[in-house]
This record gives structure tokens, sequence and C-alpha cells, in this order.
């Protein structure tokens, strides 16, 4: 029976810590920017700083569902050949379209994440 795809220790830990930040991550922007009214008003009044930037890009990401897409891309490209590199994208990913408004796709990328355990080693690891 051949290997599993099953990331290292150390691995591991870099992955636990790329989906805590990104989730992290994710509800600043959700709680504290975009959802925030006077952060709201006070970039539509016309503020100009790195935060309103950073709704005004994070708005337009989620309202094209850009975060769900390309967690279920990285994610069906993890599941024909895993790689870790490819997992810790999905799982970021996963995480802002979870908390960002993507949740069906995300939830059906998290899916697809977990299966992916289930298939074999890629042969260059």
């Amino acid at each position: 029976m051949s290997p599993r795809f099953l990331p290292s220790a150390r691995t591991t830990n870099w992955l636990i810590v790329v989906g805590f930040l990104s989730l992290g991550y994710a509800m600043y922007m959700r709680y504290l920017v975009i959802e925030q009214s006077s952060v709201g008003l006070a970039c539509d009044a016309g503020l100009n700083t790195w935060l309103c930037l950073s709704r005004r890009v994070m708005s337009g990401l989620f309202n094209h569902q850009v975060f769900g897409w390309t967690a279920l891309g990285a994610a069906l490209l993890n599941l024909i050949r895993p790689s870790a590199a490819l997992f810790a994208i999905g799982l970021a990913l996963t995480a802002f379209g979870v908390v960002l408004y993507n949740a069906p796709l995300a939830a059906l990328a998290a899916g697809l994440l977990i299966v992916s355990f289930a298939r074999p080693a890629s042969a260059i690891e």
C-alpha cells in the first residue's frame, strides 16, 4: 500500500500557524473593519488610509466570491496532487472564505482538504 499524504510534524506546525493567522486576520477584517459602522462612514466620506483601501479590496473580493472559488480551486489541486504548499494555500483561503461571507464554497474546499489526507503522497516527497 502506498504511503498517504501526511505532513511531517514541522510542516503541521507551520500549517497550524498559517491557519490561525489567516483566520485571525479574516476575523479582524470582518468584525473590526468591514462591519464597523464608524469605519464604513469614514471610508465612504473619503478617508484615504490603508484601512479603507483594504476594506474596499476585501469587499470587492468577497462580493465576487473570489475567496470561495480560489479556495475550492486550491483544494481540488491539492486533492489531485497533494502537497504541503497547496494545502497551506487552500487552508488560508478557506479560512478567509468561511469568515468573509463565502461559506458554502469554502466549506466544500475544507471538505476536499480533509479528503486529501486519504490520497497517496506524491513521489517527490
